[in-house]
């Protein structure tokens, strides 16, 4: 029997105190959200967004800031699991097992089929079976909605994992998970099929553990990420404050 797992309330969303090694023994179905400073601000505000991760099954902590937060609420959390390192660790963890195809959704085209081809090569069989890369906009688009749900359940794949972003990704899952009957498992994962397939790197170990893999993401794409991270992101710590002093609510709860 499976012990029910411990939740750390941050800013009102309950994160999954789980190992790595225990989400993987755990994860049989379920949908996987993966909470970061930027989806915690973006939370306070989309109630669509709020709405969306109430679905999730596990929520797991992709952020050394958030750990930090959670100590200093007194809570801590016990391991980091960003997307980008999970993945891989979900598909070899499933290497040998043939009832795991997974379909990738997301990244610009060519860079899926790219990723695609690494993770098989690695693995040594078809586990991604799979790729659509979305258009622009995909999410307003009812066709081409239906044309990937098409595409899914026709690739008879049993783990769906997507990367256009957050809240996008998240919000997408919620309008169109249950018409993926054949998928068992969804993986929300943001960046992860770019670093995979190598057209995005990895910030170094040492940033990732001193909480500045953001800082590497920023000097990576400036253009896209410097909003984000230099001001959408500076309310985080009031938050915060916040919550420790008792004095937070959250906008979109129905409370």
């Amino acid at each position: 029997m499976v012990a029910a797992k411990e939740k750390i309330n941050i800013l009102n969303i309950e994160i999954d105190n789980l190992t790595k090694r225990e989400l993987l023994i755990q994860l049989k179905s379920g949908v996987v959200f993966t909470p970061n400073v930027d989806h915690l601000i973006k939370l306070q505000k989309d109630k669509e967004f709020y709405t969306s991760y109430l679905m999730a099954d596990y929520k797991i902590c992709d952020s050394q800031i958030l750990m930090y937060a959670s100590k200093f609420l007194n809570t801590p959390i016990r391991e980091k699991i960003s997307g980008s390192d999970f993945f891989p660790a979900f598909y070899n963890y499933h290497k040998n097992n043939e009832d795991i195809k997974i379909f990738l959704l997301g990244a610009k085209p060519g860079i899926a089929k790219k990723a695609q081809q690494r993770i098989n090569q690695k693995i040594g069989r078809n586990i991604i079976v799979g790729y659509y890369s979305p258009s622009f906009g995909f999410e307003h688009n009812n066709e081409e909605c239906k044309k990937i749900i098409e595409v899914i359940n026709q690739s008879e794949a049993t783990v769906l994992a997507i990367g256009v972003g957050a809240p996008k990704q998240e919000k997408w899952l919620c309008r169109y998970k249950n018409s993926l009957p054949n998928i068992k498992i969804f993986l929300a994962l943001g960046a992860t099929i770019d670093f995979e397939a190598g057209n995005l790197k990895r910030a170094p170990k040492w940033m990732c553990n001193m909480g500045f893999e953001w800082l590497h993401r920023l000097l990576s794409e400036p253009k896209r990420l410097w909003k984000r991270y230099l001001v959408e992101g500076l309310p985080f710590f009031l938050l915060i404050l916040n919550q420790k002093l008792n004095s937070y609510s959250l906008q979109t709860s129905d409370e």
